[in-house]
């Protein structure tokens, strides 16, 4: 089933009308592509909000409601505020579906715990890619691939060709290209050599800037002797004479 997003015409343009209207909890957006021409909408900021911390969201035909019509469309783009966390402007695209289109899909890793690299060797699953961009008709496209590490053993890989993709989805890859899915490592091990070296030297006796031990001739002028100052020491024996 698909996700429905709401919207309606946005009438006013520019930033300030573009400001007002986050301001009574709408966001500003367009959505373009296909046969018709672009138009701006405006969309329920809560609504969309939690449209976007759904993973299919980002990578699932949507279906907008627009004035009563609905298209299929997908997600493009959107912006966020740099610290309020609000939804700033968001972009979708209509798609045809006689017209393949080009999107990253999330992977999902599976069976790691029970691999030989972890459950026999003690290592630990490296995922080096989390989503990968493929080319599909939109009724091929995946909400998900998944990634199967039940067979890796320390040191070997899974790679983009390697993957079971579902019928008509495609990797977006160049001439010869098969990078790194995800991969078994060994783990860092400090050893007992190391442990020693590290706690040779106290850090309390590692001199900083604050402790760094005094200048000779400054510790001259300044009378550092436990006997005194030596200008006191002249002026007794003067007296003494």
């Amino acid at each position: 089933m698909k996700i429905e997003i709401n919207a309606r015409k946005r009438e006013a343009q520019g930033t300030g009308a573009s400001r007002r209207l986050r301001r009574t909890g709408f966001v500003p957006g367009i959505v373009y592509g296909g046969s018709g021409d672009a138009v701006t909408i405006e969309l329920n900021h809560k609504e969309l909000y939690q449209h976007l911390t759904d993973e299919k969201f980002h990578a699932s035909i949507l279906s907008l409601k627009l004035d009563g019509k609905a298209e299929d469309v997908l997600l493009r783009a959107f912006n966020m505020h740099p610290f309020k966390g609000h939804v700033q402007h968001i972009d979708f695209q209509r798609v045809s579906k006689d017209k393949k289109i080009h999107m990253k899909v999330p992977l999902h890793f599976i069976n790691a715990e029970v691999s030989p690299g972890v459950k026999e060797q003690g290592g630990i699953p490296n995922h080096v890619l989390n989503e990968l961009d493929v080319t599909c008709l939109p009724d091929d496209l995946p909400g998900f691939i998944e990634v199967d590490m039940g067979h890796l053993t320390i040191g070997h890989s899974v790679h983009v060709r390697e993957l079971n993709l579902p019928k008509g989805v495609e990797p977006v890859l160049h001439k010869g290209e098969n990078p790194v899915v995800a991969t078994i490592i060994q783990p860092v091990l400090i050893t007992e050599e190391e442990t020693t070296a590290a706690e040779a030297v106290p850090a309390a006796e590692v001199p900083t800037t604050e402790q760094a031990a005094p200048d000779k001739a400054a510790e001259g002028a300044a009378g550092g002797d436990k006997g005194g100052k030596p200008a006191e020491k002249a002026a007794e024996k003067k007296e003494k004479k």
